[in-house]
């Protein structure tokens, strides 16, 4: 027995869930050969026990299969997640914890940092969830690799699509390719809502919702719905983008979401045939922004070629490229949101009492004023409340 032959009996291992094995996951830290007797030490992202007793018990198989005779697998894994303490209301009472993306304006590459943040998250054991509310712009699909795909339906609710070990649903899944959606914010609220209570979610450590551009209707009526554990905000360098990641990261505060920080993308460019990174679009200038709002830079994602074309064919980097720079980024960026995550639900959660709508239901806010005593103007309708 050699350290090559456990190390390819290794490799037919594959992690729970996913298609590649504990060793291309680079989760084989060691591995101690003595005479037939093999000792490896496996560091997993999960902290589920069916991960680890699966792994150990095909780990342990392929060994002996390649000639071993005692075989120890001794398995590290993370604590089991905490769960959420949130309080308010929550029509999705099945997920512990909501993380909001955002951006102030489009072009940012907010849903390139949602799918690779989802697939981080899941590839560091978590249970995902991804929802597209982009709703005019619902390019996740795509870039899941699912955009041919139908969702089936159980009953009156919608089973979410599957992907690298990630749940997933998006209007896009819901509509024909390339149709228009000409909706009034009404009906983006109702469809925000729905995405929430109609899809049958599995108990998800976290859902992943990838917003719309700007600070609207979608926003408001998702904080309204359930308690969003955590905010962060994708923009570039450029000033312009920044003016506009301001609004996104005041939009947080006003709506009482912990703001968990700030993905900078396009943050240089890494030459793919040297590996050399250069800064043509800038870099570091979000850094102000994030000590005015108090918070900090989750991930500088440079521009790499491998971006692109993942996200055109389906395959996310950070799943297809793990040993990229943009990759070990958005790895660390998952870690550090969810410690933030940790710490929010330790420190009593999140709560969105305070911005539930305080008048009755089909009643316009404007009723609601204090009137003068003499007559008031009337619009005539009679809904809207100004008379």
């Amino acid at each position: 027995m050699t350290k090559d032959i456990a190390e390819s009996a290794l490799d037919k291992v594959t992690y729970p869930g996913f298609a590649k094995s504990i060793v291309a996951f680079g989760f084989v830290k060691d591995i101690t050969i003595t005479d037939k007797n093999v000792a490896v030490e496996v560091d997993i992202s999960s902290s589920a026990p069916e991960v680890a007793h699966q792994i150990t018990q095909e780990a342990t198989e392929e060994l002996k299969r390649a000639g071993a005779d005692e075989v120890v697998i001794s398995i590290n894994a993370p604590k089991i997640p905490r769960e959420s303490s949130s309080k308010g209301k929550n029509i999705a009472p099945q997920v512990k914890n909501f993380i909001m993306v955002s951006s102030g304006k489009g072009g940012v590459g907010k849903s390139t940092a949602s799918v690779n943040l989802a697939v981080a998250l899941a590839m560091q054991g978590k249970k995902v969830g991804l929802l597209d509310a982009d709703i005019y712009g619902p390019n996740i699909p795509r870039m899941m690799g699912l955009e041919d795909t139908q969702p089936d339906i159980e009953g009156n609710k919608v089973i979410p699509l599957k992907a690298y070990g990630i749940e997933m649903m998006s209007m896009g899944s819901l509509m024909e390719d390339g149709q228009s959606l000409i909706w009034r914010g009404s009906m983006i609220m109702k469809a925000i809502e729905q995405f929430l209570r109609d899809i049958l979610w599995s108990e998800l450590d976290c859902l992943v919702i990838d917003m719309p551009p700007g600070t609207g209707d979608a926003q408001l009526t998702l904080s309204q719905s359930v308690p969003v554990t955590a905010g962060v905000t994708v923009t570039t360098p450029q000033m312009v983008a920044l003016d506009d990641s301001r609004r996104s990261l005041d939009m947080f505060k006003k709506l009482n979401i912990p703001i968990a920080g700030i993905i900078e993308n396009m943050s240089g460019f890494i030459a793919p045939d040297t590996g050399v990174e250069y800064d043509i679009f800038g870099k570091g200038t979000t850094e102000p922004v994030a000590k005015e709002f108090d918070t900090h830079i989750l991930a500088n994602i440079p521009i790499e070629p491998a971006i692109r074309t993942g996200g055109d064919t389906g395959k996310p980097i950070t799943y297809f490229a793990p040993e990229s720079e943009t990759a070990k980024r958005y790895m660390a960026a998952a870690e550090d949101v969810w410690a933030q995550i940790e710490k929010i639900n330790a420190d009593g959660g999140v709560d969105n009492q305070a911005i539930q709508p305080t008048t009755p239901p089909g009643v316009s806010a404007c009723s609601t004023a204090a009137q003068p005593q003499q007559a008031q103007h009337s619009c005539g309708e009679g809904s809207c409340g100004c008379h």
